[in-house]
Formats: C-alpha cells, structure tokens, sequence
C-alpha cells in the first residue's frame, strides 16, 4: 500500500498549503517544475463530460496488462478488465457474489462454487468452470504469487460448466475466503499455452476480461480505457459504469496533481496531497472522504519493527519502553495535518474494532508516556552511566540504534525524526537513517537492521492476514513479506493458524483467539503500531458528481483506483456515479 506521493508541494491556492512533506512510493524522481498532462486520450481528445480522470496509482508509464502482476500492472487491469469471483465491501464487512452466484462448504474439506450464467468474455466466448479451475491451477506454477495455495488445496474440479468443486487437505477457511474475491479469473482459451514465465512477466497487451472496460490506449503518461457492451452485470445486476472512458495519468509531481484538481482536470486523485484538509474546508471544489480530520478512510497500519535477535531489542521491556517513548500525536499533527489519525495499541483497522478486546488493551495497551518508558529501562537495568541523557544497557555497553525508512519518503523521514527525537528524550539513542529503497528492502529481509517503518499488510476480509503478517514461522534467513522483526513465538504461530480454521461466520470463535493473540502482542510488544495510513483519495464534482462519502444518501465504496481495491468495491464507485448537472 504505498501510494503516497514523493514531492514537496509549492504553496498554493491563495496560501492555504505551505510547504509540506511527502510520502514515498518507491525511488525519487525529480522535483523540477512539470507541465501538466493534457486531457484527452491518446489519438485524439476525448469528450470531457464522458471522460473521468484520475491519476495517484501509477508511477511510471503502463508496460503490462496482466492481473497476475498485482503490483505493476496498469491501473485498471484488475476490476475494469479482469473480475473477481466476489467482492468484498470492508465497510459492512460483508461478500457480494460477483463472477460467481455463491459458494457454500459442502463438507469439512470440500467447497462448491456456483457461477453466473450468461457471462462472456469481452472476446464472446462464454465464462465458464474451465475459466475457473484455468485460474486456480496456474497457482501451481512457483513463481505465482498465490502458490502456497496448493500446500492445502487438493483439487479444482468440474462439476458442470457453471459449477467447481475445490478439495482440500485443511479447511483454511479465512484464507479461502480471501482468495474467492482477489483472485482475477483469466481466460483459458488464451492463457492455455503460455509457459509460466509469460504468464508471470508476459505483458499480456491484449487483454481479454469479463469487465465493463476494454483497452482503447496507452502512452508514456497515461492509460486509456473505454467502455464495452455487454457486460453481464447490466443484466445480472442492474449495475453500469457510468464513464465512457477512464483515463489514468502518470504520477509527475504533487504540484501537478494539485493543480489539475483545483482547475477540475482531475476527477479524482489517490495519492498522498500534503495540506489537503485546507482545500477541503475552503471553497475549492474538493471533497475527501470524511470533511473533517482525518478525512480519508484508514487503509494500512504504520508500523514500527524492531529487529528481536538484535540487542537491546531482544528484551520485551526495552520494546515496550520503546512505544510509551514514541510522541506519535507529532508525527499525526506535525508532519500529517491530522490527514491520519493515532492507531489503537493492538494496530487493527477501525474496521476490524469488532475484533479489539477492550479489556485486554485497557490492562495491557500502551500511548505516549515518556515518564512511563524511562521508569521501564530503570527497573529492567538501563541506566545513564556516564551522564549523557541516553541509557546503556544492563550491561553497560553502549546502545546505538538506527530507524531506516526509505530516501524521498518524506512523510516517513519526518516521522522518523519526531521518533528519533521521542526515543532520545526518554534516554533510548535512535538516529534516523534513509538508505535507498532497494537497499532498505534487502537490509529489512535479511535481517541486518535495527528498527523499520513498514505499512506493506492493509484492509482485508479477515484479521488473519494481520496476524500471519505478524508471527508468520519459520523465520527464514529472507523475511521478504512478513515477521520483519524475526519474532519467534510458537504460541502465537499455532493461535494464528487455529484462527485460519474458524469459519468467517464464526464470530465469537475468531474473537476468542484474537484476544489471545493481543495480549501476547501487548505483553511482548514485537511490533509497535503507530497510525493508520489513509486511503488516499481527493475528488471534484465538475464533471462527474456522487462519489462515496460519509455522509447521508451518498455511496459508501472505497474512493479509489488503487491496486487490489478495486475489488473491493473501487469498480462500484464508478456504477454510482452521475454526470454534473449540465454536463
């Protein structure tokens, strides 16, 4: 979930925004003046009133159309083109039958899926189980991300051509239903003969989907789709996209983006904009999610990993002194604008609050308490021995530790800094450090670090994914995707995967184990949660009007074209919308 902007914005707007700090996404790029994009698609201009723009998802020009690439395909791909078996709305935290009409547990290892009829390609051949089980077999092939699937999955069979019988060796019953709404479905009669290393790195640049957009076009700066006839949802559902096109614009600059919002050239941006909350209050014609702080619905968890087989943070109480150090209401008002807001000690999502115990976080939780951390290194040994303000450890050696974050986050550098200047105050010496990205990402999976921010886990079906991001076991000498602290707790491992095998509609039993899970988060504190990240998302109503909000008698889907949120309820966005008055 990086999708936060990396530049500084001039002031703008009469004033309203001073210079402010910017999130990062991956390497720098340079800052010098930029020239907006032009409207219009590539090949000719587009009509305005038929067109919506956007731009906050993609980085550099689109170079791959294929679903499998969840992380770099162009913008789009995965909801516009390729579909979903269901989709999962976080709001309600309820599922709604998409490609498929439903699904039910047919016996303790066995799940039935019923599929729509009269659903096709946009090539008119027919949707079908082939389709289907196509998809889910490709996951046998390594280097496809979801692969561990096939660890318990035993079989996808054809019961008919609308019917699939999945067997499995467990009953993975939360992970399962993560896969029925983020798994794209692809088309066999296309994909059948493609070796693994083009269904992996193959650009796909005819992409064939079961969607209401088809590829029109694409440039250095953008990627253009076009609506097409005969999507089954119409009929099926009652449910139409209400743009002809679609038009994505590379990200250039935060100035860029500002200023094709406030001259309504951008319909809606989903990136990070700095002092956002000072257009949203003055009469600028920009609204967010929420119009007062924190404006934006929470997307990620911020979280502060401290590497556990490294001295002092092996000990428990030193971790803990570390999160009553941290002033993070500096970092939600100094370096944010209040655009975040203060995560709850256990780090869960708002929307997972049904999940928080809160006797456990009222005994056990934690909040800035400077007093607090200096009296948990006095009574665990750490103490200033020769006079500097910064503790040793019990041993006396010295303690030096370094915060990486990556360069050009500027948003994280700032953060790190108020941590750094938070922990030094309490006596804990910690220097904030921006190594480049790559560089950050091998220190972090190898293990050779200190302390790193981290937002990679975000909103899902399931507070398992959460907790698997967590405790995941066995540590291996490459931690790439989970456990980054390398926190070896067998207890939490095997409630974790316990919590795998309750059935989604079995709350008390997941609220059970999560409450086991917290206190032993809170009592050895491995990870210290910090704030939650927004969904990014600014809009304008000149053209195109009804975007989701919280407010009554307006839709309550994402606002947003990120990645992977598209299928959770981004595509019905775009089925709400009305055209402006006049337009």
């Amino acid at each position: 979930m990086r999708n936060r902007t990396r530049f500084l914005i001039p002031v703008l707007a009469a004033g309203l925004l001073s210079v402010a700090c910017s999130g990062g996404g991956g390497a720098p790029t340079p800052t010098g003046p930029a020239e907006a994009p032009a409207a219009g698609g590539s090949g000719g201009d587009l009509p305005r009133n038929e067109t919506l723009y956007t731009s906050g998802t993609q980085w550099g020009p689109p170079t791959n159309w294929n679903p499998l690439r969840e992380w770099d395909s162009a913008t789009g791909t995965k909801g516009l083109v390729y579909e979903t078996l269901f989709m999962y709305d976080g709001n309600t935290d309820k599922f709604l039958p998409w490609l498929a009409e439903g699904g039910d547990w047919t016996g303790d290892l066995e799940y039935t899926l019923k599929l729509r009829k009269d659903v096709t390609w946009s090539d008119g051949k027919p949707f079908t189980a082939d389709d289907v089980i196509f998809t889910f077999e490709l996951g046998k092939f390594e280097t496809v991300p979801y692969h561990p699937l096939w660890s318990w999955l035993r079989s996808a069979d054809k019961v008919d051509d609308h019917t699939v019988k999945f067997t499995f060796t467990t009953a993975n019953y939360q992970e399962w239903a993560n896969h029925l709404y983020s798994r794209a479905i692809v088309p066999k009669h296309l994909w059948a003969n493609r070796s693994e290393d083009e269904v992996m790195n193959g650009a796909n640049e005819e992409p064939v989907g079961t969607g209401p957009y088809a590829y029109r076009s694409h440039d250095e700066d953008r990627m253009v789709w076009a609506k097409r006839g005969g999507w089954w949802a119409t009929k099926a559902l009652g449910k139409d996209v209400k743009p002809k096109y679609v038009v994505d614009i590379v990200n250039s600059t935060n100035e860029v983006a500002m200023g094709m919002l406030l001259q309504k050239d951008l319909d809606l941006g989903v990136n990070f904009l700095p002092g956002i909350g000072n257009l949203v209050k003055g009469d600028f014609g920009i609204k967010t999610y929420y119009d007062r702080p924190p404006y934006m619905l929470p997307a990620t968890t911020a979280w502060l990993w401290l590497n556990t087989t490294k001295k002092p943070m092996d000990d428990k109480e030193f971790r803990k002194a570390v999160a009553y150090a941290i002033d993070t209401k500096r970092i939600i008002e100094g370096v944010y604008g209040n655009l975040v807001k203060v995560s709850d000690p256990t780090g869960l999502l708002p929307q997972w609050d049904k999940y928080i115990d809160k006797a456990v976080t009222s005994r056990l939780g934690f909040s800035y308490n400077p007093d607090k951390a200096k009296q948990l290194l006095a009574d665990a040994g750490y103490k200033d021995r020769d006079g500097d303000g910064l503790v040793e450890s019990p041993s006396g050696a010295k303690i030096s530790l370094k915060l990486i974050v990556p360069a050009g986050w500027t948003d994280w550098m700032e953060a790190a800094r108020v941590i750094s200047s938070s922990a030094k105050a309490a006596g804990i010496d910690v220097e904030a450090d921006f190594p480049d990205y790559n560089v950050l990402v091998d220190l972090r999976s190898s293990g050779k670090y200190d302390m790193v921010l981290n937002n990679d886990n975000g909103l899902a079906n399931t507070p398992w994914l959460y907790y698997d991001y967590l405790f995941r076991l066995p540590v291996r000498k490459l931690q790439t995707t989970r456990n980054f602290g390398r926190y070896e707790n067998k207890r939490a491992w095997e409630l974790t995967r316990q919590l795998d095998q309750v059935r989604p509609e079995d709350l008390a039993g997941m609220k059970k184990i999560t409450s086991e899970l917290q206190k032993i988060q809170l009592d050895d504190m491995p990870v210290i949660p910090l704030w939650y990240n927004g969904l990014w998302s600014q809009t304008t109503d000149a053209v195109w009007t009804n975007w989701p909000t919280s407010g009554q008698g307006t839709p309550k889907y994402p606002p947003t074209m990120w990645r992977n949120w598209m299928e959770m309820g981004g595509t019905l966005m775009l089925t709400e919308l009305q055209p402006a008055s006049g337009r």
